[in-house]
């Protein structure tokens, strides 16, 4: 049975500050504060087990932002000479220790950090140096294929983010068309599997089906705009994105396949609904 993950647990002694539960490392405390309404010796409860400030095992039926090995975006709430402490959604706050920090970590900050276990203390941690922890063998994806994207950093080319909770993948800033921050949780697709173990994502699909996302995006907006909107084919790419957020070549694609199933009429100033 470890911390940092969710289990059945079975009540098994009511006390007047909490219920102790059953597990393979004993009976465990879960305090009133997170007892649900029905509770009866012999109910089955589902709990997320870790270490409270005292450093005893405790159970909880709150949702940590995330459990055992996940990768997350946390925010700093408090900061030490020996680590800042990251708010995960339960009452203590989730240690990044100051050696596990790539940069000093200062309250407000986003930062993603992997959940680990500390098996010197058996306390969970989080670690902000990730890389060591994703995976190069994407034999499992294919280009194409949509996936989770959680950005961790940004450099000169673009953004740096976790794929899927294993790759590293990295979104070029000259294919991205909207606001795009650390910590943000988006889905993309796999634009290219590079022979290093990186792979280059997009946030909108290539090809035929770039045309129908797209197309669905301009439908919208023309919808939202009585039917019609001032772009075209001459308009300037910074209008485009400012307008649509997506690059002009991607904007004339749609535009064409939209125009193919008579859906819209192209004029000199603009696309209409027909």
């Amino acid at each position: 049975m470890q911390i940092g993950e969710f289990h059945e647990l079975v009540i098994v002694k009511e006390v007047d500050f909490g219920v102790y539960l059953a597990s393979e490392r004993g009976e465990i405390l879960l305090p009133t504060k997170y007892l649900p309404e029905e509770v009866k010796i012999g109910k089955t409860i589902n709990v997320f087990l870790y270490k409270d400030s005292e450093d005893r095992l405790i159970a909880t039926t709150l949702q940590p932002y995330g459990k055992l090995n996940d990768f997350v975006a946390l925010e700093v709430r408090d900061s030490a000479p020996h680590g800042a402490y990251m708010d995960w959604g339960l009452e203590k706050d989730l240690l990044v220790p100051t050696k596990e920090q790539p940069q000093p970590y200062r309250i407000g900050e986003i930062h993603v950090v992997r959940i680990c276990l500390d098996y010197k203390t058996d306390r969970l941690i989080g670690v902000g140096k990730i890389n060591a922890f994703l995976d190069n063998d994407y034999t499992r994806l294919e280009e194409g294929q949509e996936v989770e994207i959680l950005v961790y950093g940004e450099t000169e080319l673009g953004f740096s983010a976790v794929v899927d909770q294993e790759y590293s993948g990295l979104l070029y800033k000259n294919e991205v068309f909207q606001p795009v921050r650390i910590g943000d949780k988006l889905r993309g697709y796999v634009k290219k599997l590079r022979e290093d173990g990186k792979i280059d994502l997009r946030l909108g699909q290539v090809g035929v089906e770039a045309i129908d996302i797209n197309g669905e995006k301009i439908l919208k907006l023309l919808k939202n705009n009585d039917g019609f909107i001032g772009l075209h084919d001459k308009s300037s790419p910074e209008e485009i994105i400012l307008k649509t957020k997506m690059s002009k070549k991607a904007f004339k694609k749609a535009i064409g396949g939209l125009y193919k199933q008579q859906l819209i009429e192209i004029k000199e100033n603009g696309i209409e609904l027909k």
